[in-house]
C-alpha cells in the first residue's frame, strides 16, 4: 500500500487519483472533491509533489490543472506501484487466498497506464488455479469503478506452459508486450 511508505494522508490520496487515471488533469476543485481533504491540504501537497518534479500543472484560462509528469524518473515505478496497489491489483492481492493459488498475475501496459488498446488486446492475463467466480466478481467491480470492459484471461499452468512451448500466438503476444506483474516472477514468465 502507499500508506506504507508515504506518510501524509493526504499524499496518498492525491496520488490515488492520479494513479487511477494517469493520462488525467485535474483542477484542484476537483481533486478536493475527489480526495475529500480540505483544499489547504490539497494544495501543500500538490506543491509539494510539483516541486519534486512528480506532478506538473498547466494554466488553463483562469484555472490550474495537474497531471503526473511523464519524465519524472520514477514515472513508470509509479504506475506499477499504483496497479498494484489501487483498485484491481490491490484486491486481487488482498483476496487472493479466496481466487486460488495464483502463479503469475499480469496487467498488460496498456491497461496499467489507461491507454487506449485493440478489442483483442488482454488487459490481464492469470495462471495457476484460480477459483472462476471470485475472480470475475473482482474484475466486475473493477469494470464498474472504472467505466471500461476489462479483458482477462485465465490459464493453468499447464496450458501455459504448453501454449509458450508451441510458440503460440496469443500468449506471444501477451508475453513480447509492455506489462506490469502483479504476482509472480517475470524472469520465470518468460523462460
Amino acid at each position: 500500500m502507499l500508506a506504507d511508505l508515504i506518510t501524509s494522508k493526504s499524499r496518498v490520496k492525491l496520488l490515488n487519483v492520479f494513479l487511477t487515471s494517469p493520462s488525467e488533469m485535474y483542477h484542484v476543485r476537483e481533486l478536493v472533491r475527489r480526495t475529500g481533504d480540505e483544499i489547504n491540504a490539497v494544495r501543500r501537497e500538490l506543491s509539494y509533489l510539483e516541486k519534486r518534479s512528480v506532478l506538473v500543472k498547466e494554466p488553463r484560462a483562469n484555472r490550474v490543472y495537474y497531471s503526473l509528469d511523464k519524465n519524472y524518473l520514477f514515472y513508470f515505478d509509479l504506475l506499477r506501484l499504483g496497479a498494484k496497489t489501487i483498485g484491481i491489483g490491490n484486491e486481487i492481492i488482498k483476496n487472493r487466498a479466496k481466487i486460488g493459488k495464483i502463479k503469475f498475475a499480469m496487467f498488460s501496459g496498456k491497461f496499467a497506464r489507461r491507454l487506449p488498446k485493440s478489442p483483442d488486446e488482454v488487459d490481464f492475463l492469470v495462471v495457476g488455479t484460480i477459483v472462476l467466480p471470485e475472480l470475475a466478481l473482482l474484475i466486475r467491480e473493477e469494470e464498474k469503478r472504472l467505466g471500461v470492459e476489462i479483458n482477462y484471461t485465465v490459464m493453468t499452468e499447464e496450458e501455459f506452459s504448453f501454449r509458450k512451448k508451441k510458440r503460440d500466438s496469443f500468449i506471444l503476444s501477451v508475453l513480447s508486450g509492455s506489462r506490469v506483474m502483479l504476482l509472480g516472477d517475470e524472469e520465470a514468465i518468460l523462460s
